[in-house]
């Protein structure tokens, strides 16, 4: 009864040419096929072990009407579809019923999960149910730098995050892997990371603190309308070259102030000859007991500010950059506060 892997994200958006293009051309993404339906169609894109679908139409508009352009489902594959359909449900998660043929449960906010056989949805290209058509020479654009999913930053309402966290171990077999607490000024985030035992879903779930002064996630909730994905890891072996090539391909990442790299020498030892390149490329670097990770933020493309993505390299580190997540929190809210 516990999740294996994620099968495919999937996005909806208003303008899917725009959003298939921010993937393809600036994040690397490959078109591999089209799907048409009566009241939405949708675009299949892959980089490594990666599948987004990206959906328009009539059928998403009350999504975007409350969301905006966002992350809707989430699928797993399960090696027992039924048990874990079973666990979800008594665990509290409303059975939706069926998508293209497979159960829909509800996890955060209005986002779902649609639960697959795992042998089902790791053999073939395209997710199994839909009338999937292949793209016009899908291999034509060359494989880019994402490797796969790392994990998926969920924002979740402050007094919410550990009745969250209990859910994703109750419903699909998860174990808490981490958690972080992070100060700046007079705001505050929490966050508890949940992992499936395969090690290949990972939520870090991340929440204000609501004794605090709002801040950025408490910004997220209000644009986003609610709970929802907050942003995307994607793993790659060479992050200097993948952040150079995407930012050629137009996305736009976060900036960080010269003070982080003034002491990053410092704090992380054996990679004093490393920072003037991280710092040419704006990439953060933190270390763990296991090693080391480097890591970017983009800025969101989407209209209401809300999701965005990740690129992180990992040389042996298991965790999340906890010593960046106050570097991201202070760019956002940079960020945030520069938009007015």
């Amino acid at each position: 009864m516990t999740v294996q892997d994620i099968a495919h994200v999937e996005l909806y958006t208003r303008h899917a040419p725009t959003a298939v293009d921010y993937f393809v051309s600036g994040m690397g993404f490959t078109r591999v096929a089209d799907s048409v339906e009566s009241d939405r169609s949708s675009i299949l894109l892959r980089q490594g072990e990666t599948r987004l679908i990206v959906t328009s139409g009539r059928g998403t508009t009350r999504f975007l009407d409350q969301h905006g352009d966002g992350i809707v489902d989430i699928a797993f594959t399960c090696d027992d579809v039924a048990a874990t359909h079973g666990a979800a449900v008594a665990a509290g998660a409303g059975s939706l019923g069926l998508s293209h043929g497979c159960p829909v449960v509800s996890g955060f906010g209005d986002v779902t999960h649609t639960l697959l056989p795992h042998a089902t949805a790791t053999t073939g290209e395209a997710p199994p149910g839909r009338r999937w058509v292949s793209a016009p020479e899908p291999q034509a654009t060359p494989e880019g730098p994402v490797r796969l999913l790392d994990h998926i930053a969920v924002c979740v309402e402050g007094h919410r995050l550990t009745e969250y966290a209990d859910f994703y171990e109750s419903a699909f077999g998860m174990s808490r892997y981490s958690s972080e607490y992070v100060a700046v000024g007079e705001q505050a985030m929490d966050s508890i990371v949940v992992r499936s035992d395969s090690g290949r879903v990972t939520f870090t779930l991340v929440a204000p603190d609501p004794s605090k002064e709002p801040g950025q996630l408490d910004a997220f909730l209000d644009r986003n309308g609610g709970s929802g994905a907050q942003h995307l890891a994607f793993l790659v072996d060479e992050i200097i070259p993948a952040v150079q090539h995407m930012r050629e391909g137009g996305t736009q990442f976060l900036s960080t102030p010269d003070s982080y790299y003034d002491v990053l020498a410092e704090r992380i030892t054996g990679m004093r000859e490393e920072v003037a390149e991280l710092r040419a490329a704006q990439v953060l670097a933190d270390r763990d007991e296991w090693g080391y990770l480097l890591q970017l933020f983009s800025r969101s493309p989407y209209e209401r500010n809300t999701l965005f993505y990740e690129l992180i390299q990992r040389q042996g580190s298991r965790g999340f950059g906890s010593a960046n997540i106050r570097a991201l929190y202070e760019a956002v809210e940079r960020d945030r506060l520069a938009a007015g």
